[in-house]
C-alpha cells in the first residue's frame, strides 16, 4: 500500500536520477514499514518550471529547484515512521539530485484501512490480519 510520490521540476532529474530516486523510495519505504517491496509504489511527476511556483516567482524566472513529495502509509502506523520517512525522502532528495534541503517540502497522508483498496476491495478486509496485529502492538505501546 505505500506510495510515494516526487512533484520535480521537469529536465532536473537524469534518468539515471529518477532511477536512484525510485528505487531508494522502495528501499526506505521497506525498510521503515517492514514491507514487502512488491507492495510499494514510487512515481515522479514531472511539471514544466513555468507551471511551478517557489518565493512567490515561477522556477523558469528564479531558477528555484523546490522538490515536494507526498507519500500515503496506513493509519496506525507509528508517528516515529511517519517521521523517518520524512527525514528519508527529504535525504533521498538532496543526496539524488543535489538540492537544497531547506528547499524540500513534503506531507504525509495517513488512510484508513477501509479506504484504501487492493484488487479493488478493501486493505481492511484483503490485510485484516495485518491491519488487526498492527493496532493490537499499537494499543499496547
Amino acid at each position: 500500500m505505500p506510495v510515494v510520490t516526487f512533484h520535480l521540476l521537469d529536465n532536473e532529474a537524469t534518468h539515471q536520477h529518477a532511477e536512484a530516486l525510485l528505487k531508494g523510495a522502495c528501499a526506505l519505504y521497506a525498510e521503515v514499514l517492514e514491507a514487502p517491496i512488491e507492495r510499494i509504489r514510487a512515481f515522479i511527476t514531472l511539471h514544466r518550471p513555468e507551471h511551478f511556483l517557489v518565493h512567490g516567482e515561477l522556477c523558469s524566472t528564479n531558477g528555484i529547484h523546490s522538490p515536494f513529495f507526498d507519500f500515503i502509509i496506513m493509519n496506525g502506523r507509528p508517528i516515529e515512521k511517519h517521521h523517518r520517512l520524512m527525514a528519508g525522502f527529504t535525504d533521498l532528495l538532496v543526496h539524488t539530485l543535489g538540492v537544497e534541503r531547506s528547499a524540500v517540502r513534503g506531507i504525509c497522508r495517513r488512510v484508513e484501512a477501509e479506504d484504501w483498496c487492493i484488487s479493488g476491495e478493501p486493505a481492511s478486509v484483503v490485510r485484516k490480519a495485518e491491519v488487526d496485529a498492527r493496532a493490537a502492538a499499537a494499543a499496547k505501546a
